[in-house]
């Protein structure tokens, strides 16, 4: 079994900043990829940002305002959002592509999802 945990969120005027965090645990053989996505009401699902051992990826809505790392020691993925505006609002989500030692088939874990509010 394999569980993620997210961390964060919560309520910012515009300009302001958040971290997200969203640690996996478990039967985990490796991580391929960790990847943020978000979503607004209404709206689709979208990728934020995904890292991997080589590259890291953001969407053109946040390059430059926000950073994806990770901790493979700890198995954490983390988002730091600068500049925030209230598009910026939505759910978020994180989400982890993995190998689990358990069955050696690849799988993508989701995290429970965390609000973030940018309104002034």
């Amino acid at each position: 079994q394999v569980q993620l945990v997210e961390s964060g969120g919560g309520l910012v005027q515009p300009g302001g900043s958040l971290s997200l965090s969203c640690a996996a645990s478990g039967s985990i053989y490796s991580i391929v990829a960790m990847a943020w996505y978000r979503q607004a009401p209404g709206k689709q699902r979208e990728q934020v940002a995904r890292i991997t051992s080589t590259t890291t990826n953001y969407a053109d809505s946040v390059k430059g305002r926000f950073t994806i790392s990770r901790d493979n020691a700890k198995n954490t993925v983390y988002l730091q959002m600068n500049n925030l505006k209230p598009e910026d609002t939505a759910v978020y989500y994180c989400k982890i592509d993995l190998i689990p030692s358990t069955s050696w088939a690849p799988a993508d874990y989701w995290g429970q999802g965390t609000q973030v509010t940018v309104s002034s």
